[in-house]
């Protein structure tokens, strides 16, 4: 069905003819806001267009400055969940949690906001965020939008393994859920080709929305800025190197992370521990933001330069509370490392999207099914499976006879990123809405 059509069935009829006046969007993310772009980018966009959003989610990082300083975007903050006790066991802990969160988010929906035009949700987490949506959209006569991410039976299986309790009920609620909403957003075709075949079978419009980068990642074009930005936004006891990265004696590779288990950075650091042992040339790799598992491996990174196994490896971690900051720091490197897994095989990481607005090549994990929907092989990056893999394509790469292959690779990802989130957003999700004429 075209998108245009899907207006007619699913378009507010009362506000034809004046396309983005009074149309009212609930955007629900249970989870940090800040860390949540896709779902700020459709803010931003409802917002250009006409649009009243009300974000709703958890404040726990700097919000982009954008959604601060829009007048048409209005920040719904939830109280943050309760942490767990070491001592109590998840399976006792994880009901209060979901009670926790049911009880605020249905206070908010049913009583805190007059009701929308059309509710979109950020899926997953899905429990108990579908389950609520559902509900309100019901009783308060709003279309719901699930935006399909990932599969959150899929992470969790991933953490407590496939045959766990949990999973199997996470499993059935999620696809009982699935099918009630009016419309159905995905990161990838792959994962719109798999809603509609079973387990699933959701017979509701399901239209792939890429995720594409925003205005703010841009590539560095000269050499003085390329020195200003390293200059500014290196950890202090970095920037000493500045001078051998700007000659290209010291290669820049970049890695951005939520430190979760979905991302095994073990890979990465065997592959820097087998690279170093080939005497690669010297390399700074600056690891980019927070989560649970950035002290294990702090640790461990502090182990191996103890040990004298990255004689020519210098690893630094960061966080940018400047998005900005981090956009530029993308442009300035020479490669970009993905570790995301992808527990559903089907979902795409935001990261590499970014990577690609800034004219960065990466080299990333590749073993999943909607991988070459993103990553063109030899042409914007390369993946690998292995460690092994990866610290031969570091090598390949960051040697000066790498030269000519990482070039032709920094001009394919500038060609993939020249396609922007305004302009995929615009000609699907927009229209649906009628925020955006049918041209």
């Amino acid at each position: 069905m075209p998108i245009w059509a899907l207006y007619k069935v699913y378009g507010p009829s009362e506000y034809e003819g004046t396309e983005g006046e009074n149309v009212e969007v609930h955007i629900v993310v249970l989870g940090d806001i800040g860390r949540s772009p896709r779902m700020t980018y459709h803010a931003l966009s409802i917002a250009k267009n006409g649009g009243k959003v009300k974000l709703i989610g958890y404040l726990e990082t700097e919000l982009h400055a954008d959604l601060r300083n829009n007048a048409n975007i209005t920040i719904k903050a939830l109280p943050p969940p309760p942490k767990k006790p070491q001592f109590l066991p998840f399976i006792l802990f994880a009901p209060w949690k979901v009670l926790f969160q049911v009880y605020h988010l249905t206070q908010l929906l049913a009583y805190g906001l007059q009701p929308a035009e059309w509710l979109l949700v950020q899926n997953p987490p899905s429990i108990p965020t579908l389950a609520v949506a559902v509900i309100i959209c019901y009783y308060r006569n709003t279309k719901l939008i699930i935006d399909w991410h990932n599969y959150g039976w899929s992470i969790l299986a991933s953490t407590k393994g496939a045959g766990h309790p949990l999973v199997f009920i996470a499993k059935l609620y999620e696809r009982f859920f699935g099918h009630l909403g009016h419309l159905n957003l995905t990161v990838s075709d792959a994962m719109a080709r798999q809603l509609e075949r079973a387990p699933y079978s959701i017979d509701r419009p399901i239209v792939a929305v890429h995720d594409r980068p925003a205005a703010i990642f841009q590539p560095v074009m000269s050499k003085q800025e390329r020195e200003a930005v390293l200059s500014r936004v290196l950890p202090r006891a970095e920037k000493d190197l500045v001078p051998s990265i700007m000659d290209g004696s010291m290669r820049l590779v970049v890695s951005s992370t939520s430190w979760t288990p979905d991302e095994d950075f073990s890979i990465l650091l065997d592959a820097l521990t087998q690279y170093a042992a080939a005497a690669g040339p010297p390399v700074l790799v600056v690891i980019t933001g927070k989560g649970p598992q950035k002290a294990m491996y702090i640790q461990r990174i502090s182990a191996l330069s103890d040990a004298g196994r990255l004689p020519n490896v210098r690893i630094v971690t960061a966080f940018f509370e400047d998005l900005q900051d981090y956009a530029k720091l993308l442009a300035c490197a020479d490669l970009g490392v993905c570790l995301h897994t992808s527990s559903s095989g089907v979902d795409l990481p935001m990261k590499v999207v970014d990577m690609f607005g800034a004219g960065l090549p990466v080299a990333a994990y590749s073993a999943y099914t909607s991988f070459a929907e993103l990553v063109k092989e030899g042409e914007n990056g390369r993946g690998f499976e292995t460690a092994a893999e990866l610290a031969n394509l570091l090598t390949q790469l960051l040697s000066p006879e790498g030269r000519t292959a990482l070039y032709s690779l920094r001009k394919g990802a500038i060609k993939e990123g020249g396609k922007r989130w305004d302009e995929e957003w615009e000609s699907t999700v927009g229209l649906i809405m009628n925020l955006v004429a049918i041209p």
